[in-house]
């Protein structure tokens, strides 16, 4: 859901006096090249779902490797985000950009070629790395393109909305690029929109370096952590138990680095605010819910109700079609009455329409289903707008960039950590697994709105 990048609004500035203006500069291009850039990485985290079962007939590798072709980029994605700010602002935000398209899109052509499943899952790892390199970049280029204030706002608005038609694209795009071509066009869609991205960039302006801290034993330790935790729910086994000590041992290792460090990427002191530890925890309920339901019912209608994969990607239209505009009217809500109420209103939704999903099985109807998910993405499009404010308004100025990369990590993390459960939950048993799938959802959902409540 792209709603878990609009947070970044805030994030990774550049001074404009900085700046290195190219010759004869369009802010309107630098701002097309920019959100070409998002949205390209946003629809990666949701294209492929659609894409999994032909994938797995194709290449093997059962439930588990398909759990991996989505980890595999989500993980990553997440975990390095917690540095590629401080990485971007080092290098030049423009910089950054054009080596994170050019990696992003050669390893979609990696994976459009990929022989094996293994070899896809590795370009899948690489496309992640360079999805977390050109997030924070591609909004310093939004940033550093408009000086006017007013003009900024609403570049950067146009950006996050790229960011929510992409994911609303997707599984559309998913199910007709797969059923048209093969699941390899799901890839190789990337390459063209990565080639114009890079040409509009020559007429962007140019950033200079500036020195930023960069946290590397920390950030190592989040990436073994969230790997191995990953592993060990994917997997399981003995296997599983052996991933979940080195997960345990590298949370340790994480906390103890982060306590000596300087400039920690996570900085301990940042969780005593209340409204930050309630807006993480609500950022990835929603998340879990949100990438668990796609996940699974991605699934859930081609290998159990038999449909095709465009037919599939069609059933999640209503779903995702009210996202961009459920954003817009909850950041207005926030706005006028504070994050607390559309919040509570957005969760409770959320949990009460994954509640409802319970009722689905195999003898529903198709079209039944699909509205049926249409309450839940609702209240999480309802939610993300206001925990980001929340978030945003409970630290200084100068952390802003910080704490809109550990809220967007946190959300990442929660969100890849939920396709693993709910696959490893469905390989049981479908229709029972998706079930307690959901009831797991909706439970959290619940906890973080009754924390919400609480919130200053």
């Amino acid at each position: 859901m792209s709603t878990n990048h609009r947070m970044n609004s805030r994030q990774f500035p550049v001074a404009q006096e900085e700046l290195q203006p190219a010759r004869q500069s369009s802010p309107v291009l630098a701002l097309t090249a920019a959100l070409l850039g998002f949205a390209l990485i946003t629809l990666d985290t949701s294209v492929v779902n659609v894409a999994l079962p032909a994938v797995g007939d194709a290449l093997g590798g059962g439930m588990s490797g398909l759990q991996w072709v989505v980890d595999g980029y989500t993980l990553p994605f997440a975990a390095l985000m917690l540095s590629t700010g401080a990485f971007a602002d080092r290098v030049g935000a423009s910089r950054a950009y054009a080596l994170g398209i050019t990696v992003f899109t050669l390893a979609s052509v990696a994976c459009g070629l990929a022989p094996a499943l293994p070899a896809l899952i590795g370009a899948r790892v690489v496309q992640g790395m360079a999805a977390a390199v050109v997030l924070p970049a591609s909004l310093a280029l939004v940033r550093q393109a408009y000086g006017d204030p007013a003009r900024r706002a609403r570049a950067v608005a146009a950006w996050a909305a790229g960011g929510s038609v992409a994911v609303a694209l997707g599984p559309v795009a998913g199910g007709a690029l797969t059923t048209a071509w093969d699941w390899r066009g799901v890839f190789f869609v990337n390459v063209p929109v990565g080639a114009v991205a890079l040409a509009l960039l020559v007429r962007a302006p140019r950033s200079r370096r500036r020195p930023a801290p960069l946290d590397l034993p920390g950030q190592m330790a989040a990436v073994v952590a969230l790997t191995a935790l990953t592993f060990a729910v994917i997997e399981r086994g003995t296997t599983g138990l052996v991933a979940l000590a080195v997960a345990v041992a590298a949370v340790v290792t994480f906390v103890r680095v982060e306590a000596r460090q300087a400039h920690p990427v996570v900085p301990p002191g940042l969780f005593r605010s209340r409204n930050v530890s309630v807006a993480v925890a609500a950022g990835a309920a929603v998340s879990v819910a949100f990438y668990g339901v796609v996940f699974v019912f991605s699934l859930f209608f081609q290998q159990v109700q038999g449909r095709s994969a465009l037919q599939a990607g069609l059933l999640f239209l209503p779903m995702t079609g009210l996202i961009a505009v459920t954003n817009v009217v909850a950041g207005r809500l926030a706005g006028r009455y504070g994050p607390r109420l559309p919040m509570l209103a957005g969760q409770s939704l959320a949990a009460a329409g994954a509640l409802l999903l319970l009722c689905v099985g195999e003898s529903t109807s198709p079209a039944v289903a699909a509205v049926l998910l249409v309450p839940m993405a609702l209240g999480c499009a309802l939610t993300v707008p206001p925990l980001t404010a929340a978030m945003m308004e409970a630290v200084p100025a100068e952390r802003a960039g910080l704490a809109a990369g550990v809220l967007n990590s946190a959300r990442q993390v929660a969100g890849g950590l939920a396709i693993a459960v709910f696959g490893a939950l469905v390989s049981d048993g479908f229709t029972e697994g998706m079930r307690v799938g959901l009831g797991i959802s909706a439970g959290m959902l619940a906890v973080t709105a009754a924390a919400t409540v609480r919130l200053r």
